[in-house]
């Protein structure tokens, strides 16, 4: 749901500031692409299965939908879709668009898990950033989801961002402990050409209060001291940017992790189905990034996945993950040959203290977390490195 009240300076998702008069439009789309959704699929190569075990909303800011607009989209998932008993339904949200229609809607439409943008406690921080919420806003939706039957609650904080200081980073971290909240999410502050203050910073310029934000280094001793903190208090680190209570870890983003079939609907939505190809492994495919070519009726772009790509992506993926990976897995579904021929990659990354091998686990440390971009180029290179070794 590519639509929001303000654009964060930050943020580099498709998402922007619309009309309302668009919203409908748009939701005719989704809602149109849901029920064509098992033809897409065998037309793309991918194989279909209509039961879901987690449904999720993201955005954008989907809770500023009309509240009518939030439930003809879940209608749409109930019509098309076979929702499994249990299945984790999640909606992201923004601090202060809980409105008692929109609360009434999530219960209406089942949703038992709210991701809410805070990236920050403090008021300064969150407003050098366009957020418009305060820190008592925060406070008192996470009171209102609780006492609508909605106590799986995840938090977003950002490491780097303008303003921010070990100080005021140990006043957010004290104040997200103290919400008691299941879920925890810390990014670092990514800095590209697709955010207003990524496109500043790079610049060398003061806008957006880009000469406020943190140098790298400061930026990774905040994200360490999260790890320690959160993993005090209870919130073990299970994913390079995800902290959980026992029972509470995102059902959702563990899909993506560990490779398992998704189905994407919107503006830059991507898909992965198990391919009905046997010389494939699966079948990828994105929507457009453009809301007007979306809209439009945009095709989809589909790439195949052949076996070596999903070799690679089974490393590259799987160590944000704490568990690692599973070497005897990996073995069973590629081959004892695949797994031969990483292990020249395993040595390099052991010899640089990014990587460790537990038993029959491979892992990140925590210098590698830090450093896990570097790591995974490893394993997107490996092909390439083979047919120049050959």
């Amino acid at each position: 749901m590519p639509f929001c009240r303000t654009k964060c300076t930050y943020c580099n998702f498709a998402s922007d500031v619309f009309s309302k008069a668009v919203f409908r439009k748009y939701v005719d789309r989704v809602c149109n692409d849901l029920e064509s959704a098992q033809a897409s699929c065998q037309r793309l190569g991918g194989r279909f299965e209509p039961e879901v075990d987690s449904i999720y909303l993201g955005g954008g800011t989907p809770t500023i939908l009309e509240a009518g607009e939030f439930e003809r989209l879940f209608a749409a998932v109930s019509q098309n879709f076979h929702e499994t008993s249990g299945a984790e339904v999640t909606v992201e949200c923004a601090p202060g668009t809980l409105t008692p229609a929109m609360l009434d809607a999530l219960q209406a439409c089942g949703v038992n898990r709210v991701s809410l943008g805070v990236q920050s406690f403090i008021d300064e921080e969150a407003r050098a950033i366009g957020r418009l919420h305060r820190r008592d806003t925060v406070f008192t939706d996470i009171e209102n989801l609780r006492a609508a039957g909605i106590p799986n609650i995840s938090v977003d904080l950002i490491a780097g961002l303008p303003h921010q200081t070990t100080e005021s980073w140990g006043k957010s971290l004290d104040q997200v402990i103290a919400s008691g909240v299941p879920h925890v999410s810390v990014y670092m502050l990514e800095v590209d050409e697709d955010s207003r203050l990524g496109r500043e910073l790079i610049a060398g310029g003061t806008r957006y209060h880009a000469h406020l934000v943190p140098d790298e280094n400061l930026t990774a001793e905040l994200y360490e001291s999260a790890c320690e903190r959160l993993e005090e208090a209870g919130l073990r680190q299970y994913e390079i940017s995800n902290f959980a209570r026992p029972g509470s870890r995102s059902r959702h983003n563990l899909k993506y992790w560990t490779r398992q079939p998704y189905l994407g609907f919107g503006v830059d939505a991507h898909s992965m189905l198990e391919a009905i190809d046997p010389e494939l492994d699966a079948v990828r495919f994105a929507t457009s990034d453009s809301l007007e070519k979306y809209v439009g009726g945009e095709a989809l772009a589909r790439t195949p996945v052949t076996h070596q790509n999903a070799l690679e992506e089974t490393f590259f993926l799987g160590l944000r993950l704490s568990d690692g990976v599973d070497l005897a897995g990996v073995s069973s579904k590629f081959g004892e040959n695949a797994l031969a021929g990483l292990r020249p990659t395993f040595a390099e990354l052991q010899s640089l203290g990014l990587v460790v091998q537990r038993e029959n686990r491979i892992q990140l440390t925590p210098r590698g977390r830090l450093l896990s971009n570097e790591v995974f180029e490893r394993f997107l290179n490996f092909e390439a490195a083979q047919r120049t070794a050959l």
